[in-house]
């Protein structure tokens, strides 16, 4: 009897190692198609695909034709207030998604995600080409969508219920740069502040803020009501942890947006930044704000990403779903750092 034909056999029919054997045979990048092609066909003929389905094996990885698309996409909305096209994040966002998809001559849909009825009791899902949703989206909606095959890409979220290809900035890699400046700066003395399960990003950056933390060997006294307030119930929340734990030297907040709250609340409380304590923010939207530092997402072309994994997943839907990170820039602004006492 005939022994198994291994992915030695092949590379050793080919003339080429293993490895490119099997990225060739699995269908990923790191091969020419031609060599690819030659690859597949050789493992064919010495028998590598008897009883085993070939589409498994070799699933060629398609690139963005150039020509202009045809077709409808969604971009959804959560149904939460401050993420629509008004919003200093998600307006920018909005904008890069809707430039790309007007450069391929594709048609562009926005839909608030609906409170009780299902999407497609208000859309055709025919009509869809794909769709973009962008942050929390409801699970249920969700399910719909996979229901019926159309793809999905998913802007700043995660859903165990869903396998979907994913854009975000590095949030782990960002955080990570500023709590490492903070530290070699000297500052000891932290609190976040951010509701760390509204959204992925949020509780990435809480993940690496206690990471940076640990590994410098920093105890995590952290207020756990900083880590629960939406952005109305800021003010008391801090008012609360500042009775109980007094001010630390950081306030780490979760983005701008809620460093702005915060700094308004802490000026009620007659606390002044940097003063009295410094703040760092995230996405740079407010640039005004006097914050040590922050991290500048490119919004735009986080949504100009989107849209060409989009099409990218459309002409290749059964390759391995992709999770893409986009690096923001550090913005270090040391004016507002905060004089610190020798100990």
């Amino acid at each position: 009897m005939r022994n198994k034909i291994t992915i030695q056999d092949i590379a050793n029919e080919v003339g080429m190692s293993k490895y490119a054997v099997s990225r060739a045979l699995s269908g990923k990048s790191g091969v020419s198609p031609e060599t690819r092609q030659y690859i597949v066909q050789s493992a064919e003929q010495l028998g590598y695909f008897k009883g085993k389905p070939l589409t498994k094996f070799y699933s060629p990885i398609v690139e963005i034709p150039s020509e202009t698309w045809t077709g409808t996409i969604l971009v959804l909305f959560p149904n939460i207030p401050y993420q629509d096209t008004e919003s200093l994040y998600w307006g920018p966002l909005f904008n890069g998604i809707s430039t790309r998809l007007s450069q391929k001559g594709v048609n562009i849909l926005t839909l608030t995600e609906p409170p009780n009825d299902s999407i497609f009791s208000l859309l055709n899902p025919d009509a869809i080409k794909g769709i973009i949703t962008l942050g929390s989206i409801a699970t249920s909606i969700l399910l719909d969508i996979q229901s019926l095959n159309i793809p999905i890409i998913m802007v700043d979220h995660l859903d165990s219920n869903l396998q979907c290809d994913t854009i975000f900035s590095d949030n782990m890699i960002a955080i990570q740069q500023i709590m490492k400046q903070l530290i070699s700066d000297g500052y000891r003395k932290y609190q976040f502040i951010g509701k760390i399960h509204d959204a992925q990003s949020f509780n990435e950056r809480w993940l690496a803020y206690r990471t940076a933390l640990e590994d410098h060997n920093i105890e995590l006294n952290q207020n756990p009501i900083l880590i629960s307030p939406t952005l109305e119930h800021i003010q008391d929340a801090i008012l609360e942890a500042v009775q109980q734990d007094g001010i630390p030297e950081v306030f780490v907040c979760a983005n701008d947006t809620t460093a702005m709250f915060a700094i308004e609340a802490l000026n009620s409380m007659g606390i002044q930044v940097p003063r009295d304590c410094i703040l760092t923010g995230f996405d740079y939207t407010y640039p005004e704000l006097p914050l040590y530092a922050t991290a500048n997402v490119n919004k735009e072309i986080i949504g100009s990403r989107a849209v060409d994994q989009l099409f990218w997943r459309i002409i290749n839907p059964n390759q391995p779903y992709e999770r893409k990170l986009l690096s923001a820039e550090l913005i270090l602004n040391r004016q507002y750092s905060k004089p610190l006492q020798n100990t």
